[in-house]
């Protein structure tokens, strides 16, 4: 196929890239590279050492005679540029990943919040406009969050989108409906996901749109097969306390001598897949297209579930690392449990990567390697949901500053 990856340049968009490619598909990565902008405005960089896309590209051309076209364009941004090049194109599949993807950042000032609402739910809703009035008829696969659900205690596993409910009519009898399972975002950027939702479900059914949509759990690991096939390959890794995904930061701060940060009781319930999995898991999904005119695909893109305290307890079991409770900077519940279905993808043929011990020592050993490239004073989470939050947050876990003897 000829598929378009918008935002190819980023933490599962490059390899997913890769392994697309691998496939023998013609790939185009459709990025404005506002990510690398992002670790300019922050200053903090990838713990791992990322080339330029263009060096990117011409180094996986070289290694495999396979070319990645790279176009330099704003999803968000520039409409009419992004319908004529789908014009021009003609793509049988898009993948999205074109989201600031990252919920610390979206709640790190009012500006942060609009610039996340602005860009996400733009970006979504100009490619559906594009498309539509292009009349292309491409599989579009959406790279959507776990966090749409919430993380609410009621004790029911969590279906792949859509839930069965009954309606009483004034009659008082039972009407059986499906509906999409209601969303609690959790932040601005779970917020743009939950809408994202919604326009899926009005482009499908008004324009027969086809369209997958990918409730992913947090992604953990720093390598796939195609990214270790060359050192300029390598996918960039987060460590720090906006981008950087709990289990990877856990592991990150166990390499340096970083206590292990836990916010609040670490009660926390997550949903979590490998990199290797997530990317094993768009492939399956665009080899399962919706038909024109039915609903919206919906999976659960996560092959295990933790409590956060659990994860820490295992990497300091693993590393030797110690642990550290700290005030949480998140407006949610202490504790929390997370039954999900994901027998979708697993009917489809997914063998899930589960937290093996020589894959978290594989972090382990890219982040020491790396070591001199961290920032400790970026590793702590400090973007807090609320004011109050903000004026609890801990800033120095390592007791590093001076202290007043006042």
């Amino acid at each position: 196929m000829k598929i378009a990856i918008l935002g190819g340049d980023g933490f599962v968009g490059w390899p997913t890239t890769l392994h697309l490619s691998n496939l023998g598909h013609e790939v185009h990565i459709i990025d404005n590279l506002s990510r690398r902008w992002i670790d300019t405005e922050l200053g903090v960089q990838s713990l791992t050492p990322m080339d330029s896309i263009q060096e990117r590209c011409r180094i996986w051309h070289d290694l495999t005679g396979r070319r990645l076209h790279f176009h330099l364009l704003d999803l968000a941004g520039e409409y009419e540029r992004v319908k004529a090049w789908l014009i021009e194109h003609r793509p049988d599949a898009i993948i999205h990943f074109a989201e600031q993807r990252a919920a610390p950042y979206s709640m790190k000032s009012d500006r942060h919040k609009v610039y996340t609402v602005n860009n996400n739910v733009n970006a979504t809703h100009n490619l559906l406009a594009a498309l539509v009035e292009s009349g292309i008829d491409a599989h579009v696969v959406h790279l959507g969050t776990m966090g749409v659900y919430g993380y609410s205690s009621v004790g029911a596993t969590i279906p792949e989108g859509y839930l069965d409910v009954d309606i009483t009519r004034p009659d008082g009898a039972k009407v059986p409906q499906q509906i999409l399972y209601p969303t609690r975002p959790g932040s601005v950027y779970h917020m743009t996901k939950s809408l994202d939702q919604i326009l899926f479900q009005f482009y499908a059914q008004n324009d027969g749109l086809r369209i997958t949509d990918l409730h992913q759990g947090i992604v953990w690991g720093t390598h796939t097969d195609q990214t270790r096939r060359h050192p300029q390959l390598i996918n960039r890794f987060d460590y720090d306390g906006d981008y950087g995904t709990v289990l990877n930061r856990f592991l990150i701060q166990a390499a340096i001598d970083y206590p292990l940060t836990v916010h609040g009781t670490g009660g926390q319930t997550r949903a979590f897949i490998h990199i290797q999995d997530s990317v094993r898991c768009i492939e399956l999904a665009l080899a399962a297209p919706p038909q024109a005119g039915q609903r919206v695909e919906i999976f659960n893109q996560m092959t295990e579930t933790h409590r956060v305290r659990d994860l820490a307890g295992l990497v300091a079991k693993v590393t030797g690392a110690r642990v550290t409770h700290l005030p949480n900077p998140r407006a949610e519940a202490a504790e929390n449990d997370l039954v999900v279905d994901n027998r979708k993808f697993l009917a489809l043929g997914l063998t899930p990567t589960t937290l093996a011990e020589g894959l978290l020592g594989e972090v382990v050993e890219v982040a020491r390697k790396f070591s001199h490239r961290i920032d400790r004073s970026r590793v702590p989470a400090v973007s807090a949901w609320t004011r109050d939050l903000a004026a609890k947050v801990e800033r120095d876990p390592e007791g590093r500053k001076l202290k007043s003897v006042s």
